[in-house]
């Protein structure tokens, strides 16, 4: 079994289309054919269900597929590692975060790493909680912050922030910070919340703060973007609730009304693989 092998593989898996695949592949549909003909003689094992008019996984190619995309992205992290030694750094450290943890978290880390490890490179990719677990698994991902109460076995996690909400309004709305009492003056807006998606024990929480206060929101609009969702407040399409930390550097027409005298809280979380071997991850770890 060769690499090209698992990379036409992934390709074909992805696209689930001999014809597709090849052409991202750039060789032939009759190439690309033979290539997977001789990986699944080599495992004994078919990977795929063929139709006339449908490419499929079997369960052991989708186990297969899923094992092997850890596998190609561990190459290209050791690949890329072993370029950086050769230049003289350290290494790499991939991160993901949730928008909130750019307020504060990040750029802290990013400046106490600078001073600690300069010869450590960071890359960063926003991404939802979701998202952010998946690229670990896969081994895309060294360390993620996110906003969930708690992740599955397998990952390791610390809390490294806890924040309260914060009730995010027009410039223009009636009821200022001022002429804040309790959200109840809220009971008949529109609400634009972060959607299940982001995460559902998150959703759950801000549900929560509803429920304490006896009436059921009419949400309006749904987002895993924060930066969307002040914009539609902006734009008076409703009002939010969000953590707190967000309201640091928006230019936009709104405001916040501390919602800090609720008991809910949000925990921001850095989560990583106990099993990842990134030296890098090692040392950006004693930061936290």
């Amino acid at each position: 079994m060769e690499i090209r092998h698992l990379r036409y593989f992934l390709a074909l898996g992805k696209e689930l289309h001999f014809g597709r695949a090849a052409d991202k592949l750039f060789i032939t549909q009759p190439a690309l054919t033979k290539q997977i003909q001789q990986l699944e003689e080599e495992l004994d094992t078919k990977l795929l269900k063929r139709t006339k008019r449908s490419v499929s996984l079997t369960p052991a190619g989708e186990y297969f597929m899923q094992e092997a995309e850890y596998l190609m992205n561990h190459l290209d992290r050791v690949v890329d590692a072993t370029k950086r030694k050769g230049e003289g750094e350290e290494g790499e450290i991939r991160i993901g975060f949730v928008g909130s943890a750019m307020q504060q978290i990040i750029p802290s880390l990013l400046e106490r790493m600078s001073l600690k490890f300069p010869t450590i490179h960071a890359s960063l990719d926003e991404l939802n909680n979701k998202d952010q677990l998946n690229a670990i698994a896969n081994d895309k991902l060294d360390i993620g912050f996110v906003r969930l109460e708690s992740v599955h076995d397998g990952y390791q996690q610390k809390v490294v922030m806890e924040d309260s909400f914060s009730l995010v309004v027009s410039g223009q709305h009636p009821i200022q910070p001022k002429d804040f009492k309790h959200l109840n003056q809220f009971e008949n807006e529109s609400f634009i919340l972060f959607s299940n998606d982001y995460s559902q024990e998150y959703y759950d929480n801000i549900m929560s703060i509803f429920s304490d206060h006896n009436f059921k929101p009419k949400v309006s609009h749904r987002s895993v973007q924060a930066n969307s969702i002040f914009r539609l407040v902006e734009r008076q399409l409703g009002v939010a609730i969000v953590p707190s930390a967000l309201q640091g550097g928006i230019d936009l027409d709104v405001e916040f009304i501390s919602l800090d005298h609720l008991p809910q809280r949000t925990k921001l979380m850095a989560i990583w693989n106990g099993e990842n071997r990134n030296e890098a991850l090692d040392k950006v770890l004693r930061l936290l």
